[in-house]
């Protein structure tokens, strides 16, 4: 199998809803191993493409794949079971159950049993370096535990890709540094190809080899950190709307 193929990738996509498209003639690829970034200012469509490639939102026009199929028709459990893991903004953690129960879940709804569920939700708790949240309920963890937490739920069973939704947000910049830690293990010792969408463009730019922007549902530039900084289509987008909310 070709690189090209082992990959998950995004080919012409657009999204309409009625009238308005989110998303117009988009291609993105995630390969294994490394960590791309996926920046754009508030409504530039991120969120509904990390929606189409994790089976949350079918496209109106192009294909989605995964190494080489046609997957754009999947639900999300199924891309899932497939290797395409993700987290949301919002925790959506299960309130009711421990970290511990919370990752078990996963387990069980990939097809594995509760005692190897458990035994991985253990191991991938001492991965991250927070084993001790396991017994804490969820619903009493404070913000930037559920962020981490949700993060572990979606390591369960090393997915080939992890497609992670403004993971960085409401934390220090600490917190965020031992982020960007995470995120490199996942590459370097997991394999995981990582699609990082952030509003924190230091972090996107320290961690990552290559970068889509998006401005208006439309891919306005691509390429490695030096092409990003130096790219005035992408300070007009982007840095200038952070500027003019400001």
């Amino acid at each position: 199998m070709s690189n090209d193929q082992f990959s998950l990738a995004a080919s012409g996509v657009t999204v309409a809803f009625g009238g308005f498209k989110a998303l117009t003639d988009v291609t993105l690829k995630v390969t294994p191993g490394a960590v791309h970034g996926l920046i754009g200012p508030n409504g530039a469509g991120k969120t509904t493409l990390v929606n189409v490639l994790s089976g949350f939102q079918a496209p109106s026009q192009g294909e989605v794949s995964l190494d080489g199929r046609n997957i754009g028709t999947l639900p999300p459990h199924e891309l899932r079971r497939a290797g395409v893991a993700r987290t949301f903004q919002a925790g959506r953690l299960f309130s009711g159950l421990d970290v511990r129960d919370n990752l078990a879940v996963t387990g069980v709804g990939l097809g594995h049993g509760r005692h190897a569920s458990d035994a991985e939700a253990l191991r991938v708790l001492d991965w991250m370096g927070i084993a001790d949240l396991a017994d804490k309920p969820a619903a009493g963890l404070p913000y930037t535990d559920e962020r981490r937490v949700g993060i572990a739920r979606a390591l369960m069973f090393s997915p080939s890709f992890l497609l992670l939704d403004e993971p960085a947000a409401g934390m220090s910049e600490d917190e965020a540094a031992d982020l960007a830690d995470l995120i490199r293990r996942a590459t370097e010792e997991l394999g995981t190809g990582v699609l990082l969408i952030e509003h924190n463009v230091g972090l996107v730019l320290s961690v990552t080899r290559h970068v889509y922007v998006l401005d208006a549902g439309q891919l306005i530039e691509e390429g490695d950190r030096d092409a990003i900084t130096a790219s005035q289509r992408v300070r007009d987008a982007y840095f200038g709307a952070d500027q003019e909310a400001a």
